[in-house]
């Protein structure tokens, strides 16, 4: 065992007496150690109940033979942070996550890993984590929230923060609002919709790394409880059996995930997510390749904010599994890959059911021929930028209209809710990328003041920063290169024609080249926002969107 080597042999004796001092017994310790890396905290809803998750792995673990042993990873609420400077930490505790993972796995000599995350970064980061690490390691989320209900229809977290521009825009009074805010998220568990959370650990499960329903079953739901125990259990076979993670995460994993990802419409950070776990698995994710897979995958589900279903949903009707099995009717899967399950791709999908086909529509009965997220390149993005299209009104999907330009989110927000974005306009967000943020923000305040405004239909908005996967709308995020490093987005000017053309994964800055290389000689960068602590330190290592804002060293 990997762990012998703190626990095994005299010459370790000084290990077994600190382990002693833990609370160990020598009966434990002749065990397979096995990390058990909770994201539990009381501030976060969709962690709050991973304490008794965390539990529910422990006894399985036992029950199975191994001796569990808990350490935290931290989890920011995007939700919380939304709006403020606490957003410029979300997409870096990805990377503390990994760090601090990998630091806790290696230096005690862990057998094998048991991954708790539930929101935004906790999912990827331990991804990566589990990628770099390459210990036997099987995830289990804390389940998604149930969905709200104001008036008698469904709603989420994204129905408040919508609730909030029509009130400005004189559509909602206080008590309308205050019943979304009472109403909207009415259980612990990520958000309901398929935002970022239920993205990402439906993107799991699909990619191999987790048992079934590990992204869809309800946080509340005792099934919830269940699946951590055979999660505890599951890690001791795959312990005994070797397969570690990138045994699972392979090449054809990642195309697997990128092919789900099409069908089910996930949020647009998958686009950051995926290239930065397959770079720690020692994976070249090309996002050009997003397209292609889009352009033969069927887009088979329409989730909160794209449409009117949520997680509780995609749940009773099949799950992640189900989706899969529509995909497998028309070869779209590399089903002979190992799981977490100890099985094959196949072998897990081979008795999965679609219980319901408005939910999960059938592969020949799809919302739209092509997948729910593009890819799109040009001039202003020669790089590429990111778009949920599955979430986009068709009137949106080709747009043309004059740049209305912000340096910030907060001075674009301010326009929009005291009227000075009109239909047709094309709201510009720079500076707000890895570097530029730094942190690159998601932009759920603009794009849900925009909707709730009732400009959803003829108002795009394009970033260097990230959307919110409760984001709807023609809303273009990662506009790689950002312009803290001189990107075109940083030399477009108020009036500017943008060119949008999603079908055609187009977008231009119709400016003549010429004027464009002038602007560009004159261009120079600001300065940091910040200047001292983490965000300092990362806004120097970090990379562009389009490499998923992974760290490097600068040389």
């Amino acid at each position: 065992m990997k762990s012998d080597s703190v626990k095994a042999g005299i010459q370790q004796a000084p290990h077994r007496a600190l382990l002693s001092a833990s609370g160990f017994t020598r009966e434990e310790l002749e065990r397979p150690l096995i990390g058990v890396v909770s994201s539990f905290n009381e501030i976060v809803p969709g962690h709050i109940n991973l304490d008794k998750i965390e539990a529910a792995v422990k006894t399985g673990i036992s029950m199975a033979g191994g001796t569990p042993v808990v350490f935290p990873a931290i989890a920011v609420c995007d939700g919380i942070a939304m709006g403020h400077i606490g957003m410029k930490y979300s997409l870096a505790t990805r990377e503390l996550i990994a760090d601090s993972t990998e630091c806790m796995a290696l230096a005690h000599s862990l057998d094998g890993l048991v991954c708790i995350p539930n929101c935004d970064k906790n999912v990827p980061g331990l991804l990566m984590a589990a990628a770099r690490v390459n210990i036997p390691t099987i995830f289990v989320s804390g389940g998604p929230m149930l969905a709200g209900k104001v008036k008698g229809c469904k709603t989420s977290l994204s129905g408040v923060f919508e609730a909030v521009g029509s009130h400005a825009a004189g559509l909602m009074s206080d008590e309308d609002v205050l019943e979304f805010e009472e109403k909207a998220c009415p259980t612990c568990g990520s958000c309901s919709g398929m935002y970022t959370a239920n993205s990402m650990n439906c993107l799991t499960e699909a990619m191999g790394m987790g048992l079934k329903g590990n992204g869809t079953i309800p946080a509340v739901y005792s099934e919830r409880i269940r699946l951590a125990k055979h999660a505890g259990m599951q890690i001791m076979e795959l312990v005994k059996q070797n397969i570690k993670p990138r045994d699972i995460m392979n090449e054809k994993a990642f195309l697997n995930a990128l092919t789900v990802d099409m069908a089910l419409g996930c949020s647009t950070n998958s686009m950051l997510h995926l290239p930065a776990i397959a770079y720690e698995a020692g994976v070249d994710l090309n996002l050009e390749i997003a397209n292609e897979i889009s352009a033969k995958t069927p887009n088979l589900c329409h989730l909160a904010p794209a449409g009117h279903t949520y997680m509780e949903d995609l749940y009773e009707a099949g799950g992640v599994y189900a989706v899969m099995k529509e995909l497998d009717k028309k070869n779209l899967l590399f089903t002979d890959l190992i799981t977490a399950t100890g099985k094959t791709v196949k072998e897990n999908i081979e008795y999965a059911i679609n219980l319901n086909p408005e939910v999960i529509r059938p592969i020949d009965n799809p919302y739209s021929e092509v997948g729910g997220i593009a890819v799109l390149k040009g001039n202003l993005a020669p790089d590429s930028c990111v778009v949920k299209r599955s979430a986009v009104v068709p009137e949106m999907l080709v747009h043309k209209g004059p740049a209305r330009v912000f340096e910030c989110e907060e001075d674009a927000v301010h326009a929009i809710k005291t009227n000075q974005i009109v239909s047709g306009d094309v709201v510009v967000i720079r500076y707000e990328g890895p570097k530029g943020g730094p942190g690159m923000r998601e932009m759920l305040n603009p794009t849900s003041a925009i909707a709730g405004m009732g400009l959803g239909e003829s108002v795009a908005l394009i970033t260097d920063g990230r959307f919110s996967g409760a984001s709807r709308g023609a809303s273009i995020g990662h506009v790689s290169p950002e312009a803290a490093v001189g990107g075109p987005i940083a030399l477009v000017e108020e009036g500017d024609l943008i060119s949008i053309n999603i079908p055609n994964n187009t977008i231009e800055l119709c400016v003549d080249e010429e004027i464009l290389k002038k602007r560009k000689e004159n261009w120079k960068p600001i300065e940091p926002k910040i200047t001292t602590g983490y965000l300092s330190r990362y806004q120097r290592m970090v990379t562009s969107g389009n490499r998923g804002a992974i760290l490097e060293i600068p040389r």
